[in-house]
């Protein structure tokens, strides 16, 4: 039995445990799926052990599994970095970076910024997806997650890319129609477009002012899932929204929106988001340090 552990290897089998699926896998790492299921039969032949427990319905990883997936992601992560020490990547990053973010923020900001980013560092393969839900980045893979939002988990890294807040406002034909809120209570009164939108509290508008914070319980006739979609209903007059700054200043400044209770507004800064154990990757740091001067000069005013 040949005992010589093959690193392409353990790449192949952290990534089935990552999707649960050999040809999810498979289509992540540019291989058939019979190639991916033949390189985890290798694998287990050298380890001794079943590493996963099939079905024709899906894949369960065993006990063993489960303890050489801690061990396999170790070494992976110790090999990135002895490459990133020794040949010099820390001045040319090269490879492949997951990045993810939110669905609008990503299209309209982070996607433009990532094409930047591989004419800068022409090396550097990036895979950008978008979610409308948070991401773990450790368990899903991802090396960078940009985000909107301050609550971050203690086990991961964070750097802040550019200040950010929500603001309420509303298109001139609705507050004609409506009129305009005095206070944060009276939105509770109107059409709210309400927003499912990652790790946000659906329909709870969280508002911070000079007095503290405040809490108001808003519904409307139309939601969504999508930014964007919401923006569109509140151009056309359909109801008031809570979205980012950087979102809505192009329609305030085009007179297409106006502010309401401008004291008000909710914290949503923009994060770099990454796994502790890629912190002192290169091809991390370099993503990351771009984004922030990228961004920075597209924050409004």
């Amino acid at each position: 039995m040949n005992n010589l552990l093959e690193n392409a290897d353990l790449r192949v089998f952290v990534t089935v445990v990552r999707k649960g699926s050999f040809a999810q896998a498979a289509a992540e790492l540019g291989m058939s799926a019979a190639y991916v299921s033949k390189r985890i039969g290798v694998l287990e032949e050298a380890l001794g052990v079943r590493l996963f427990q099939r079905t024709t319905r899906r894949i369960v990883i065993t006990e063993e599994g489960e303890q050489a997936f801690g061990r396999a992601q170790a070494i992976l992560d110790s090999l990135d970095d002895l490459v990133d020490e020794v040949s010099e990547r820390r001045r040319e990053p090269s490879g492949r970076v997951r990045i993810c973010s939110s669905f609008g923020f990503g299209r309209n900001v982070v996607a433009p910024a990532i094409a930047k980013l591989v004419r800068a560092y022409p090396a550097l393969q990036i895979r950008f997806e978008v979610f409308d839900r948070l991401v773990d980045p450790v368990a899903e893979g991802f090396d960078l997650d940009v985000r909107i939002g301050d609550e971050i988990a203690p086990q991961l890294i964070a750097r802040r890319l550019m200040a950010n807040h929500r603001i309420l406002c509303a298109a001139p034909d609705y507050l004609a129609q409506h009129g305009a809120p005095r206070s944060l209570q009276e939105l509770s009164g109107h059409q709210c477009l309400v927003i499912k939108e990652r790790d946000h509290p659906f329909g709870v508008w969280r508002l911070r002012a000079r007095g503290g914070e405040e809490t108001v319980k808003v519904s409307g006739a139309l939601s969504t899932n999508h930014g964007e979609i919401a923006l569109r209903w509140a151009l056309d007059g359909a109801g008031i929204i809570l979205r980012s700054r950087w979102h809505a200043q192009p329609h305030l400044d085009a007179g297409r929106l106006v502010q309401l209770l401008p004291d008000f507004t909710q914290e949503a800064n923009v994060w770099a988001v990454y796994p502790q154990r890629l912190g002192n990757s290169a091809k991390v740091r370099v993503c990351v340090e771009f984004l922030e001067r990228e961004l920075a000069m597209q924050a409004p005013e």
